[in-house]
């Protein structure tokens, strides 16, 4: 960790985070009757997205398959998936590291809503609280109230969220 950020989570607090986000999962999908579908938004999304894989299986033995999602985080004008599949019928869990604008996962949704999922759901590390689109995350993991110039960062070391700062 860099001495001059100001983190607002660490390692270990954005790894309990994310345990309390997977149990929350678990509870609120064991049952399902097909492998939920875990969506992580390219970078950081992703490694949040099989580290919760790992998690919800490890809690309930919920099966999941991990797509990766694929877009420009300012001009989401293409969208791409890691593999395509028959979402019809599927719970999907859409997973970022940070919620701004909403805009991000707004557009990261069109590719599953051709299909008709049975539902789609969202998790965000971090949320902030003031959005431009109507997007409301189901698991947060820390919710902030920012500035519009604050920036907030989520730094990921292999397979692990290593924390998130302020800026």
């Amino acid at each position: 960790m860099s001495a001059n950020r100001k983190y607002i989570l660490d390692a270990p607090a954005a790894a309990k985070k994310l345990e309390r986000m997977a149990y929350e999962m678990a509870e609120e999908l064991i049952g399902t009757r097909e492998p939920i579908i875990i969506a992580g938004i390219r970078d950081n999304g992703v490694v949040m997205a099989r580290l919760l894989a790992k998690l919800i299986h490890e809690i309930a033995e919920i099966p999941s398959d991990i797509i990766e999602v694929s877009l420009d985080k300012r001009h989401p004008t293409t969208i791409t998936l890691s593999k395509e599949m028959n979402f019809s019928n599927r719970t999907i869990v859409l997973v970022d590291d940070v919620t701004n604008s909403g805009k991000t996962i707004l557009y990261a949704m069109q590719p599953f809503l051709a299909h008709h999922p049975e539902r789609i759901q969202i998790l965000t590390l971090v949320e902030r609280t003031h959005k431009a689109y109507p997007v409301k995350a189901d698991y947060v993991g820390i919710s902030l109230a920012t500035t519009m110039q604050d920036h907030i960062y989520v730094t990921v070391e292999g397979d692990t969220v290593s924390g998130a700062y302020l800026e």
